[in-house]
Order: C-alpha cells, then sequence, then structure tokens
C-alpha cells in the first residue's frame, strides 16, 4: 500500500534497487512499469534477464529456471496476472509461465546451466516454415531421441559453447531422418562472409559418446507453452523461439560434468596425520576383506547354479522314468497301432502300384513301334525313279534350241509322261490301303504322351539290344516284387494264425486246449517279423531307380522315339508323294492329250494393239486441235475424256495379258517347256527371265507423262497416273550386250520382293518398258509419292526417336530380304530409303546398269557430315552385306542425334560414344560400326527393335500425300522419291 501510494518515479527507483531482495515485490513491480508509459520511457523496462528462479510443477518437481522477459499482463479485477517468458537451466528450453509458479532461488543456488547446446550437422531450417511446422519438427526430433541411447560425434563448437554434432542411433542416422522428414533441410551454401566471422568455430577433436536422452517433465505440463500463448502474441513468440538458435536439430545432454564459477581450496593435502603408515595398512586390509567378500558371493552363486543344475537333471530323470512307466503300460496297444497303420499304408501302395502298372506305358509303345510299323510301299521307289526321269527329259527340252532335236525329246518326254501315269495311278491304289493317317496320329499321341513322363529324347542307341535289356530288366524287377509280397502275404497270414489261437485260448466257451507258453512265447518273434517284412515292401519303390536302371529306361525310351520319329518322316514321304501324284494325274487328265493354244493371248494383243492406234490417233488430234484457230474447250473437253477412255482399256487389256502370261508360265515350268520355242513371237521366254516385268504392250508415248526436271539429273525421269495412282518412269540406258544384264537384276529384285510383297520392306517395281528401236531405253515403273525420302522428311519435320525405329526397322526387313536373295544393295542413303506414315520403311532400289562393285565405287552419299561409305570399301574391298549394314547404322545414326555435334574417328566411324541417345541404341550402332558388324536379321532381333510396332502401311491408290519440296539432286546417285 506504501509503494501504491508514493510518486512513481520512486516507487520505480524502490523496486529496481530491491527486486533483488524483494521477490514478494515483483508483481506490482512489473504491474507499474507495465502501467506506467512514463517510466518505461524515462528508466525503460527493468531487466529480468540476472533473476534466477525454480517453478513447481505438477509432478511435484522443481526445475530451475531464469526469467527472461514479462510478455503480457492481464487484469481481472483489483489483481494483476503475468506471464514471464522463462528459460530451463538445466534443459536449455523456453516456456511462458503464470508469475505465481515461479519462486526465487537463494542467491548460493543460482549457479550456471548444466545444459548443453547442440546442433545437428549440415542442417538448417528453411526459411518459409511455419510455427505449425516447426512444432511438428520438435515432436519428431524427440520420438527419435526420447529415452534412446544416442551416439554424438562432435564435429566442432561455436565460440557461444554450441556443439555442433553428428547424432546415430544404432544405425540411423538422426538428421538425415528429419531432413528426410521435411523438417530441415541440408545446408547448401557457406554463408556470406559477415556470418562465417560470427560463425567462428573451435574444431574439436571427433569423440564418441552414448548418451541416453529423456525427455523432461516438463514437456508432458497440460499447461505448456505453446498453448499457454494468447494468440496475439503468436508471431512474437515464434520468432522468439526461431532466433533461439533452435533449428529443429538441438539436443541436450541429461547431465555433464559442470563447471564451477568458484574454486573449492584443497587443505586436506596440507595435514598429514601421524598414523599414515596405519591407515595403509587398514586400507589394505579392507581391500582384501572386500575381495574375500567377493570371493564368497562368487562361491555362493556357484553352489546356487550347481543346485539348480541338479534338480533339472532329478526332474528329467523323473520324467523319463514316468515316460518308460507309461510306455511299457501301452506297450502292446502302441504296438498293434503301429503295426495296423503300416499294413493300411502297404494296401495303398499296392492300390497304386496296381494302377500305374509298372514300366506298361514304355512296353506298350515298344510293341507299337515294333509290331505295327508300316513299311514302305513298293510302287513309290519305282514312281521316284520316272518321275527324276520326267524332270529330266523337260529340263533337255528347256534348254534345247534346235527345232529337229527339240521334236524328238517331246516324244521321248511324252513315253516317260505315259509311264508316270501309271506309276502314279499304281501308287495310288497302293497308299489307299494304307492307314497313314490313323498310323500317323497313334505316333504322335504316343510321342506327346511319352514326353509327358520322360521328356524330350535324346540320341539313341541303334542296337536291337535295347529293347530286350529292358524287357530283362523289368522281368527281374518283378520278380523281386513278387518275392518280397509273398514274404509279406505270408507273415500277415502267421500273425492272422496267432490272433486265431489267442482268441482261443481267451474264450471260455471253448474246449480246445492249447499250449499257452509256447502261443505267447512267439509273439514278439511273429510281431517283428510282420514289420520287417511290411517295412521292406514299403521301402521297394517301383519308382525309384538307380543310374544304372535309370538309363535301361532312357535307352529304350530314346529308341522308342527315334522309330516314332523314323516312321513319322516315311509316313510324310508318303503322304507328300501321294498328294503330288494325285495333283499330276488331275493335270494329266487335262493336258495329257492336247497342247495349249496362244489364241487368248494373241487376242488380247491384236485387241491392245488396235486400242493403242486409237489412242495415238486421238493424241495426235488433241495436239492438232490444242493449234487450231476452231478451238473448243467443250470439244477439247471430250477429246480429253475419249484419252482417258482409251488409255484406260488399254491397260485393262494389258492386266489381261500378264493373266495370260501367267498361266502360259506355269504350263512351261510344269507341263510344257517346250511352248516358248514352239511360239517364239509371243515372248514368253521374256517375260518369265524379267520375273513378269517385262511388257511390250505398254509405251512411254501412250502415257501423259510430265518430266521431272528436278529429279532428272543422271537420268530421265518422268511421273504419270495410271488407274488414280502416281506412278514414276526411270529412264535407262541400254545397249546389246547390257540389255540382259539390267532384266536379270531386275527380276532377282522383283523376286526378293514377291517373296513376301508387302512385308518385304522392298520398293515394289510395277512394269518395265522398252521404247523404239531407235530410242535405247528402257524405262522402270515403281509407284511415286513425293516427300517421303528421309532426306525430305528430315528437312522438313524430323522423325521422333520412336518413329525412327519403326523406320529403321523397316529397313533392316528390306535389306534381310536383299541379303537372303544374294542381293547387295550398295547404293543406301537418305534418299533412296523412305517412310510410308512416318511408320514404315522402305529400301528403294538402286541403278540396274550397274554392277554390285560399280554401285559401291560410285556412291559417294554423306548424311551431314557422315560418310555412308564403310572403312573396308575405301580400302578397295568388294561390297557385301557387312557394307550395307555399315552404310544403315550411319542412317541410323543420323536420325537419333537430330542437330546434335559429333566427332569422326580416324577410320571415318562417327564418335558414339559422345552424344546422348538411348543406351540400346547407342549399343546397336557400337555393333554396326565394329569389324565385326551385326547382320539384318540380328539388328531385328535387337532390343531397340522388340516393342517396336512394324505393321506394313500401303498406300491405297488415289491417296493423295501433301507435296513436299525435294532438295538438291546433286549429289545422289538417283535423286527420287518414290515409296510403296
Amino acid at each position: 500500500e506504501d509503494v501504491v501510494g508514493c510518486h512513481v518515479e520512486d516507487a520505480v527507483t524502490f523496486w529496481a534497487q530491491n527486486v533483488s531482495r524483494c521477490n514478494d515485490l515483483l508483481k506490482l513491480s512489473c504491474a507499474l512499469a507495465e502501467a506506467c508509459p512514463r517510466a518505461n520511457a524515462v528508466f525503460g523496462k527493468p531487466d529480468f534477464s540476472k533473476i534466477y528462479g525454480g517453478c513447481f510443477s505438477e509432478d511435484r518437481c522443481w526445475y530451475r529456471c531464469m526469467v527472461q522477459q514479462v510478455i503480457n499482463n492481464e487484469k481481472a479485477g483489483t489483481i494483476f496476472f503475468f506471464k514471464c517468458q522463462v528459460l530451463y537451466i538445466d534443459y536449455g528450453n523456453s516456456e511462458i509461465l503464470n508469475r505465481s509458479d515461479i519462486v526465487e532461488i537463494p542467491p548460493n543456488l543460482q549457479c550456471p546451466s548444466i545444459a548443453t547446446k547442440y546442433r545437428l550437422w549440415g542442417l538448417q531450417i528453411p526459411t518459409d516454415q511455419n510455427l505449425n511446422m516447426f512444432d511438428q519438427g520438435k515432436k519428431f526430433l524427440s520420438s527419435l531421441v526420447f529415452e534412446k541411447e544416442i551416439k554424438i560425434h562432435h564435429k566442432a563448437k561455436h565460440e557461444d559453447g554450441t556443439v555442433i554434432a553428428q547424432a546415430e542411433y544404432e544405425q540411423i542416422d538422426i538428421g538425415e531422418e528429419v531432413a528426410k522428414a521435411g523438417f530441415a533441410e541440408k545446408c547448401t551454401s557457406p554463408g556470406n562472409a559477415k556470418d562465417a566471422e560470427e560463425r567462428k568455430v573451435v574444431v574439436m577433436q571427433n569423440q564418441h559418446r552414448k548418451i541416453k536422452v529423456s525427455v523432461p517433465l516438463w514437456v508432458n505440463r497440460s499447461d505448456h507453452a505453446l498453448y499457454s500463448i494468447p494468440r496475439r502474441r503468436f508471431d512474437q513468440v515464434a520468432a522468439s523461439a526461431r532466433n533461439q538458435d533452435f533449428t529443429g536439430n538441438r539436443m541436450f545432454t541429461p547431465k555433464e560434468k559442470m563447471l564451477a564459477s568458484t574454486s573449492v581450496p584443497d587443505t586436506g593435502l596440507a595435514q598429514i596425520r601421524p598414523d599414515q603408515k596405519l591407515s595403509e595398512e587398514i586400507e589394505v586390509l579392507r581391500r582384501e576383506n572386500v575381495n574375500l567378500l567377493q570371493r564368497q558371493k562368487e562361491l555362493e552363486l556357484r553352489v546356487q547354479q550347481l543346485n539348480r543344475e541338479l534338480q533339472r537333471e532329478k526332474e528329467a530323470s523323473r520324467k523319463t522314468a514316468e515316460s518308460f512307466d507309461k510306455t511299457l503300460r501301452t506297450y502292446v496297444g502302441t504296438k498293434i497301432r503301429s503295426l495296423a497303420a503300416k499294413v493300411k499304408a502297404l494296401k495303398e501302395v499296392r492300390h497304386t502300384n496296381k494302377n500305374s502298372r509298372f514300366g506298361e506305358q514304355l512296353s506298350q509303345a515298344i510293341k507299337v513301334v515294333t509290331e505295327g510299323c508300316l513299311t514302305v510301299p513298293s510302287s513309290l521307289e519305282k514312281l521316284r525313279k520316272i518321275w527324276t526321269e520326267y524332270d529330266l527329259a523337260q529340263e533337255r527340252i528347256q534348254l534345247c534350241r534346235n527345232v529337229d532335236e527339240r521334236d524328238e525329246l517331246i516324244t521321248q518326254r511324252d513315253e516317260v509322261q505315259q509311264n508316270l501315269c501309271s506309276a502314279v495311278e499304281e501308287l495310288i491304289l497302293e497308299v489307299n490301303q494304307l492307314p497313314l493317317s490313323e498310323r500317323s496320329r497313334m505316333l504322335q499321341e504316343l510321342s506327346t504322351s511319352l514326353e509327358m513322363v520322360y521328356g524330350q529324347g535324346s540320341e539313341a542307341d541303334d542296337s536291337e539290344e535295347v529293347f530286350q535289356q529292358f524287357f530283362k530288366w523289368k522281368s527281374v524287377k518283378m520278380k523281386k516284387l513278387i518275392c518280397i509280397r509273398n514274404d509279406t502275404d505270408t507273415a500277415l497270414q502267421i500273425l492272422a494264425g496267432w490272433f486265431s489261437g489267442i482268441l482261443k485260448c481267451f474264450d471260455l466257451m471253448s474246449e480246445a486246449s492249447s499250449d499257452l507258453e509256447e502261443l505267447v512265447g512267439n509273439a514278439d518273434e511273429i510281431l517283428k517279423k510282420v514289420e520287417l517284412a511290411i517295412c521292406e515292401e514299403l521301402d521297394t519303390d517301383l519308382n525309384e531307380h538307380d543310374e544304372a536302371e535309370k538309363g535301361i529306361i532312357m535307352s529304350a525310351y530314346n529308341k522308342v522315339i527315334r522309330n516314332v520319329r523314323q516312321e513319322q518322316s516315311m509316313i510324310a514321304v508318303i503322304q507328300n508323294r501321294y498328294l503330288a501324284s494325285v495333283e499330276f494325274k488331275k493335270q494329266a487328265e487335262e493336258w495329257l492329250n492336247r497342247r495349249p493354244d496362244i489364241n487368248n493371248l494373241l487376242s488380247i494383243k491384236k485387241t491392245v494393239k488396235s486400242l493403242k492406234a486409237r489412242l495415238r490417233w486421238k493424241l495426235v488430234e488433241k495436239n492438232n486441235f490444242e493449234e487450231s484457230d476452231d478451238y473448243s474447250e467443250f470439244e477439247m473437253t471430250g477429246i480429253k475424256e475419249e484419252i482417258a477412255d482409251l488409255r484406260n482399256r488399254v491397260l485393262q487389256e494389258i492386266s489381261k495379258e500378264q493373266e495370260e502370261y501367267e498361266k502360259l508360265t506355269y504350263l512351261v515350268q510344269k507341263w510344257f517347256p517346250e511352248l516358248p520355242l514352239l511360239y517364239p513371237e509371243a515372248g514368253i521366254l521374256n517375260y518369265m527371265n524379267s520375273g513378269g516385268l517385262l511388257t511390250c504392250s505398254l509405251e512411254r508415248d501412250l502415257l501423259d507423262a510430265e518430266p521431272m526436271k528436278e529429279l532428272s539429273t543422271k537420268r530421265p525421269l518422268v511421273c504419270s497416273e495410271i488407274q488414280g495412282q502416281k506412278v514414276l518412269l526411270k529412264g535407262y540406258s541400254v545397249d546389246v550386250s547390257s540389255e540382259a544384264k539390267v532384266i536379270e537384276r531386275v527380276a532377282n529384285y522383283h523376286r526378293a520382293w514377291d517373296q513376301q510383297k508387302e512385308k518385304s520392306g522392298l520398293l515394289q517395281l510395277l512394269f518395265l518398258l522398252f521404247c523404239k528401236a531407235s530410242d535405247p531405253l528402257v524405262y522402270l515403273m515403281v509407284p511415286y509419292y513425293p516427300g517421303a525420302s528421309l532426306g525430305a522428311l528430315q528437312a522438313d519435320t524430323p522423325l521422333t526417336l520412336e518413329e525412327a525405329l519403326k523406320v529403321m526397322k523397316g529397313v533392316a526387313q528390306g535389306l534381310q530380304t536383299l541379303h537372303g536373295a544374294n542381293i547387295v544393295h550398295g547404293s543406301l542413303h537418305g534418299n533412296n530409303v523412305f517412310a510410308v506414315n512416318r511408320k514404315q520403311g522402305i529400301v528403294g532400289d538402286f541403278d540396274f546398269t550397274k554392277s554390285e562393285e560399280q554401285r559401291a565405287a560410285a556412291n559417294a552419299m554423306v548424311v551431314s557430315t557422315l560418310s555412308l561409305v564403310s572403312p573396308e570399301l575405301k580400302m578397295g574391298q568388294p561390297a557385301s552385306p557387312a557394307s550395307d549394314m555399315y552404310a544403315y547404322g550411319c542412317l541410323l545414326f543420323w536420325l537419333c542425334i537430330q542437330n546434335q555435334e559429333f566427332g569422326i574417328k580416324e577410320d571415318g566411324t562417327p564418335e558414339v560414344d559422345m552424344v546422348v541417345m538411348d543406351d540400346k541404341v547407342k549399343s546397336l550402332l557400337l555393333n554396326l560400326f565394329c569389324c565385326n558388324r551385326l547382320t539384318a536379321e540380328q539388328v531385328l532381333r535387337d532390343d531397340c527393335f522388340l516393342v517396336v510396332d512394324a505393321i506394313p502401311v500401303s498406300l491405297q491408290p488415289g491417296e493423295e500425300r501433301e507435296p513436299c519440296e525435294e532438295h538438291d539432286s546433286e549429289k545422289t546417285d538417283e535423286k527420287k522419291y518414290v515409296i510403296n
């Protein structure tokens, strides 16, 4: 009351002078300081940083703390309530408490803190972390270290005493776990120079300490600081907590050696008692006494241990005796139950063996392949000889060029043909009597069933003793099993008789007498014999064999499989020859007594000739009408329509002509090789030699051809349209000596394409046209679609990696087709490799007037700065499939690197390792640029193409593509953009 009534300045001065002694006035003094702005302005707020106090928690324990500041005051009636922020001296933690919970500690207990502040090595709190996340981080860190022995590695120490350490629990790094949980982040920058100056650290010697961290009891207080902070102070307290340098990675040792603020003088050393020697003797005796007591305790423990072991031995002996007694009491019942169980198991084994029929399947198979084997028909060999003679006669006619000799050869062939018809008829009648289908099906079923049991067969011994050895082994095995079974049956019968005698002994109504002593005395021997017999039979497993027995079984099985396959092969030969004979008989009935004629072909040629004459006349009429003074657009339209109609009719007749040629080609190859000699004017031989491409009815002048000047750098190229499909005609200059070579190369290429057609990966050839005698050109017609070459696509819209792999898979398929037909492309480059719909890759044709060596020597193509010529070609070696695969690898490399720069090695190969691309593609390229290159077939099986969808995409006639500007053709051997 006196203080409240005094002047404000005097009260504050009194409070400031006596606050360290008058702790009871703290409430009033704080109230005055907070309530008097003038006093605050004059004197400032009081400094609480040196006031030591203690707080009394709910668990009835005291904790030393230091008041840091008063953070608020509230008024309720006439009583003031204050809250203070305190720092726990022994734990280093802050908390907000009511002033009433704080009591001042006497000066003699106001010693420095024994808590040590730690920071986790290499961590910092994110700048954007909010208070909620900060609080969760503290709880997470507490869960990691609570009641656990933590291994501390001291790294360094700040000047303020903070220890930078790495904390581990067993194999867990505490700092790493905090960082993984997202409550802290790794230090990524060293900080500025000023921070580095402020954070001078003293490197400490690395040491390992194990501490057991326990969270102080105030963590569980109901009025924890986090929940007692008023909302208007929340942000202020959060900022204060973050400025405490507690960054979510601080740890505290529970107790460390405390630094004394004052030293205590040692006065005991200055005073030496006179009886020091006696004290030393007493100390020696005391230590001896301690040792003796320790030894006594050890002996007592040993005695207790021996007593426990003795008790355990007694208990075990007792249980063993009880077990023996129990066993003796139930021995007879146990023995009979065991014997009954074995008899039951024996019944099941006998039933299983009876159903499995030991070795019966293999025995039946041997019987099938030995007793029911089919024999080769006697007429088959006769037919084979006559057929060979017939083929030879046909070949002589085909090679004959003399008219007189030709007629004689035809007569001889007809005689052989008659004999062949008789042999065919004989074979058909004989084979019809054989059960080929049934026998083949039986052998297939037998082979399948045996393979399910014995697996795949291997090389078999051709000796006939294999089957005999198998049957001998089976017989011995079965005799042994029968003997064992007889012994078992005999023992069981004796046991049954013994049971019958026992029954009579215990039958009170029976008058028969028996020797009880003899009957009972044989019981153990009878039971033992029965048990041994049953066990021996159970141990005799028919399905378990030693190595010798397995060898016998597998030898018999392999020979059975060998015989089955031999007979199946013979049946297949008979069936194939039978089908060929039936087909021959059918064709012979049609052509045996008559000769084919070419009247249909000549009629078609006559029609084509007439239509061509009309077409030429109309073309002349059109040209004359265009220059006439009476020109009329209406009449010109009519003339053009007539020309288009005549051209379509010509093409339709040419298509019929091709069909007729195909029929005649079949007859020449199968029946009448003399047709080209009998009708040379039909041109059958030329058609056959060209692979069906050559036509003399179609001429370049009859087509509405438009010259392709931008592509015609090496040879004439014209573009036309046939039945709604654009085609390209490539002109080759030939003479008498080179004409046959060109036709041969074109035919070989076309035959390779014809094997798989659209799936071949090759560009299709449509027609081969010859011009008039005055024009020494031969034209090759192919489908034409602009802007589809790799060169055009990469300049306009480059292929993606997925698209490039799909296209290059098709290119590899095309090279495989060519190489399989023994054709080396020799001129593979970016302008004759095409991508249909950016999916299907097609290999274009090449210059058919040049050989492989000539094409390879003239091939100077490059893509980007990379030469497509392989190192061996540069050294003068001949072209080969390997050189084609090198050019293929260069194209794939060019498509995959896009605009990346790359280096060239001394041998001209690109440096694949220096560019960024898919690892699988890089591995494939390395195998294409090495000396031992992959083949096209191996490339198709590469991992790069296993998942690539290479479904052929064919454009239908009439489909249009957007035109694309073509590139300069001076660098190309054949500058064209042709796709199929």
